[in-house]
């Protein structure tokens, strides 16, 4: 269920559960933390992310090409997205149809029904100067940039993450596949630099090893990936010796040059506009509803005393998850996630958008500000309690700069497979985002400006000890000043990191670890620079091109070729 997308964070069974240094960032989060939640099943992120589709600017993949990334241009990737996409029809997006595909494994469409705030978003960008077009598209603008409603990774009202897409049914009943979970890979098995399979944990505990017969490809993420190479002993050789293990592969950029996106989140009342917490409970089913944070007992057996009032809202709930099971529609059938637009700041980075402003119509409750994003809600907020009521209508802009120039890097910290790398995001070690964080912030704030003027958006929320330090009044101007103590505060992650095994410095085009043979790296780790927008439908992208350069390479035919060409072997 799309909507429920916060329950699987901080659950050890499908989130790893890592937390970062967010460096410069981070001055209001508990603990001065940053949450890191990473995909633990089948399908990785793609099972708990936020579901946005989103490819990337063109220039994005052109500047990958130009700076050493051999086939990897925005006309030789585009035939990957087209490949894997199922894109179901809407009416309500412009669509270039030539960039696109109906036909593919992969689910993606537009919420339904769609949301009055979210066409009231597009509306309010438009008028602050900001087009409607296709962000998907072969030409996703100039400076001007585009906005719409979200393209999300759903089918039917109902999440398509990687597994469910591209492994779930036939595809995992296969002869020639045997997948194992529950168990964790502690090493890539090494004769001096040639791999040769891996070893891992099982569920029971038990270390036990499978061999390759051509070669490993690791697809573990941009915290596992590089993690799982340095606990091999391919990596930085000081880095590795520090943490006791014995350096195979003197690889000094795994983990390096560590990319993610931040955004600060500007909360609106917004009646109409937005939506509450009982209005998405309701939409999630009676269970969503039950105590000891809902409206209805938590024992199902106690309903029958319910008084007429509460009856009514079980029934609605109930009519409401069936009509989303059924038909795919409904407030559940999306992650809230709805709309955004992208342009240029004219700060820098003129090959791309380095600037993307998304729409929710929902301020979430206090423990998911406490819990999820780590953001201290006594200091964020005036009476969180009050302005995040359970009635209460809310929205959320986020400014989102979407090129940082900041690196952080992924350090062993042990040579235990168990225990966490060290995270430290280096988040504004660059100025440059800062300056660029400040001017999205000030665009959202405009487009707030320009909302129908049917609605009555109420003011946004400033934090209170950053309003008396700047001198701030409600509605007055907002200074730079108060605008970068915000976000050293209160920027938070959206999930997106990446470029920790990254073409050109860790493996070479074809995704091969230099320095190692028969060993590959296939995830959003190997993006030479970050994407101008979320992340997983490049790495979906990624894993495409890949699965055709490995059968290319050892002379294997798969059901369809788009780049690469067929062979021989089935």
């Amino acid at each position: 269920m799309p909507i429920a997308t916060a329950a699987m964070q901080l659950n050890p069974a499908t989130d790893w559960m890592y937390t970062a240094d967010p460096g410069k960032a981070g001055l209001g989060l508990h603990g001065g933390r940053v949450p890191v939640p990473r995909g633990k099943m089948l399908g990785g992120s793609s099972g708990l992310n936020y579901m946005a589709y989103v490819r990337g600017h063109p220039g994005d993949f052109d500047a990958w090409a130009a700076n050493g990334a051999t086939g990897w241009s925005y006309e030789e990737v585009l035939p990957y997205f087209k490949k894997s996409e199922g894109l179901a029809p809407c009416g309500e997006i412009t669509i270039d149809a030539e960039a696109h595909s109906t036909t593919g494994p992969l689910g993606v469409s537009v919420r339904s029904p769609i949301l009055p705030g979210a066409r009231e978003f597009v509306e309010a960008a438009e008028a602050a100067g900001i087009p409607r077009g296709d962000y998907n598209g072969r030409d996703r603008g100039g400076p001007a940039g585009v906005v719409s409603l979200f393209q999300t990774t759903t089918k039917r009202g109902q999440r398509s993450s990687t597994y469910r897409a591209f492994l779930e049914g036939q595809p995992e009943q296969r002869p020639n596949l045997t997948i194992i979970t529950g168990a964790q890979v502690t090493r890539v098995l090494l004769n001096g630099t040639t791999a040769q399979g891996v070893e891992y944990k099982t569920a029971s505990g038990e270390l036990t090893t499978a061999l390759a017969g051509r070669e490993v490809i690791l697809s573990g993420g941009a915290i596992g990936s590089p993690h799982l190479l340095m606990l091999s002993g391919i990596g930085p050789r000081v880095d590795l010796e520090a943490a006791g293990v014995s350096s195979k592969v003197d690889s000094p950029h795994v983990g390096k040059h560590l990319k993610d996106h931040l955004m600060i989140g500007l909360l609106y009342p917004a009646p109409g506009a937005g939506n509450s917490v009982v209005e998405a409970g309701i939409s999630m089913g009676p269970d969503a509803l039950r105590q000891p944070a809902g409206l209805l007992p938590a024992d199902p057996a106690q309903d029958e005393h319910l008084p007429a009032e509460l009856q009514g809202l079980k029934l609605e709930a109930q009519r409401r998850l069936v009509e989303w099971a059924t038909t795919g529609s409904g407030l559940a059938s999306s992650s809230l996630y709805d709309a955004s637009a992208w342009y240029s700041t004219g700060l820098g980075d003129p090959h791309s958008h380095d600037a993307q402003i998304a729409y929710m119509p929902f301020g979430f409750m206090p423990d998911f500000y406490n819990g999820i994003l780590r953001v201290d809600t006594s200091r964020f907020f005036a009476d969180a309690d009050r302005q995040l009521a359970p009635h209460v209508e809310n929205m959320l802009l986020l400014a989102n700069p979407v090129l940082p120039h900041s690196e952080g890097e992924i350090v062993l910290e042990s040579a235990d497979p168990g225990a966490h790398p060290s995270i430290r995001m280096n988040y504004y070690a660059d100025p440059h985002d800062l300056k660029v964080m400040v001017a999205v912030v000030r665009r959202a704030l405009e487009i707030a400006a320009h909302w129908p003027a049917h609605r009555s958006i109420g003011p946004v929320n400033i934090p209170p000890a950053l309003a008396e330090k700047h001198g701030y009044k409600e509605g007055g101007e907002l200074s730079d000043a108060l605008l970068e103590d915000f976000a050293l505060h209160y920027s938070i992650t959206v999930y997106h990191h990446s470029c920790t095994c990254r073409i050109g410095d860790v493996v070479d085009p074809r995704l091969r670890v230099l320095g190692a043979q028969n060993l590959r790296v296939a995830d959003a780790r190997v993006m030479p620079n970050i994407v101008s927008g979320n992340t997983n439908a490049a790495a979906i992208m990624i894993g495409e091109k890949a699965a055709e350069m490995i059968a290319a390479d050892h002379g294997f035919r798969i059901a369809k070729f788009v780049g690469e060409g067929g062979t021989t072997r089935e």
